[in-house]
């Protein structure tokens, strides 16, 4: 039995064995307590070790912070405060043992900084154990969520030969010898003898892939990782990441924002039902607005504003920002806080973006100025959604690839899409960690992923 399972479902007197690993232990003359947690919940299982036990100072002396354990015994009512019951051990194993004078995790409480150097035990800490049951518990609700509305989950490729969102801040895959590549006559790399004949590269969406499947299968969704070689050490930045790309067939600029609010309300609804505990520690030790903020979003209306309405009301605004405000500027992570925390103090979606700052495969709004796109803006982290309804008009969007300077012969199969029963359509992109993020209140998106790849540092 998982321990989360031993501390709400086991009867009074059965008998069970817990295995797992010690949090603590505390000897008192002629017994001792240990604390025992397998990860499953917040809360660990007290396991008493009676001196009368065989071998007794042997095991207690093996019994260390950190140690593998399987106790054996009987289920008894707790006299301690907080605790519904406790183990009385017939039997305890010590599988495997944990030196006091090497564990790093001796003390309670770690900085996130030194967490991050030893991310092979982090997970180890009550923090990153609750990240890890929401993350867990996000993931749950994002596929139950899609799957319930009968959407496809579309397995799209890691490697791609696609820069869908045109920075160019991509990692390069090769079979090439990098200290030899084979060369043109005029000495350029021959990317007609790699691996795939062409350049390939880690993706940084599977948007483009997703529309293919939706023209067949009408709603689909991705969930997989993403890549970008974006040299930046902030903590708002992740080499690999994970994203949630919807793409829905017969869709307009409307029905992608009300898909995107829903979205987002079901997964924090799921993750307050089902990580209750982990979610009061947060809200506790980590940000005392993470409940509320929860809430917030299950109970109210996301606003939704113009993008020129935005500018306006940040012009109105009197605040002084780093980066100034004008229409046509992409707008910053100050300027999306502002709204969504200090403006309007919730959620907003805000469309209609200047063309000039969007991809080539959003829809041109009749003004011909802005593009249907549309962002969702959260309080204290800024955009966790970005989508738009899609250009499915094949002349226009052979324009747009023209002017944006995209070459349209490496997108052939994209501009057959329009050519072969082209219809309206729409999707967006969430970024997995940063709604991991959003939901715990944790500062830094290397404290929500198990193995963090950042610049210079890949561990594992």
């Amino acid at each position: 039995m998982r321990i989360k399972e031993i501390l709400n479902t086991a009867a009074i007197n059965s008998t069970i064995t817990a295995e797992g690993w010690v949090k603590t232990k505390r000897e008192l003359k002629g017994f001792s307590f240990i604390e025992i947690s397998d990860g499953s919940t917040m809360n660990g299982l007290q396991v008493i070790i009676d001196g009368n036990l065989a071998d007794y100072e042997a095991i207690i002396k093996k019994l260390n912070t950190g140690a593998a354990v399987t106790a054996t015994g009987l289920v008894v009512e707790s006299p301690g405060k907080g605790q519904r019951i406790e183990l009385q051990a017939k039997a305890v194993t010590v599988h495997g043992e944990a030196d006091p004078e090497t564990y790093p995790l001796q003390k309670k409480r770690h900085s996130f900084e030194f967490l991050r150097t030893i991310g092979h035990l982090r997970g180890k800490t009550n923090t990153m154990g609750a990240v890890m049951r929401v993350r867990n518990a996000c993931a749950t609700a994002i596929h139950q969520f899609f799957q319930e509305r009968g959407f496809i989950w579309a397995h799209t490729p890691i490697i791609t030969a696609s820069d869908c969102e045109g920075a160019g801040e991509m990692f390069a895959v090769t079979n090439f010898d990098l200290a030899n590549p084979k060369r043109t006559k005029e000495g350029a790399v021959d990317y007609a003898e790699d691996f795939f004949g062409r350049p390939a590269y880690l993706t940084v969406s599977g948007q483009l892939e997703a529309e293919v499947m939706a023209m067949a299968f009408k709603d689909v969704y991705t969930f997989g990782p993403t890549f970008r070689a974006e040299n930046s050490n902030t903590s708002r930045h992740l080499a690999e990441f994970w994203m949630v790309e919807p793409e829905m067939a017969f869709c307009d600029i409307v029905g992608d924002q009300d898909l995107a609010e829903e979205f987002l309300r079901y997964i924090f609804k799921y993750v307050l039902e089902a990580c209750p505990e982990d979610m009061e520690f947060f809200n506790k030790r980590i940000d005392n607005s993470v409940l509320a903020t929860a809430q917030n979003i299950i109970e109210n209306e996301f606003a939704r504003i113009t993008y020129t309405e935005a500018i306006a009301l940040l012009e109105k605004s009197n605040k002084t920002f780093e980066f100034p405000v004008e229409w046509g500027i992409d707008l910053q992570s100050e300027h999306e806080r502002y709204l969504a925390e200090d403006l309007f103090k919730k959620p907003l979606i805000v469309s209609n973006y200047p063309k000039d700052i969007k991809a080539f495969y959003m829809r041109l709004n009749d003004d011909q100025k802005t593009v249907a796109a549309m962002d969702v803006l959260a309080p204290k982290i800024g955009e966790i959604i970005g989508g738009s309804q899609r250009e499915e008009r094949l002349d226009v969007l052979e324009r747009r690839i023209q002017e944006m300077n995209i070459e349209a012969a490496d997108l052939w199969w994209y501009l057959d899409l329009r050519r072969f029963g082209t219809v309206p359509h729409a999707g967006f992109g969430l970024g997995f960690e940063r709604l991991v993020q959003f939901i715990t209140g944790m500062g830094n998106i290397r404290d929500v992923i198990p193995f963090p790849r950042t610049p210079l540092n890949a561990e594992f």
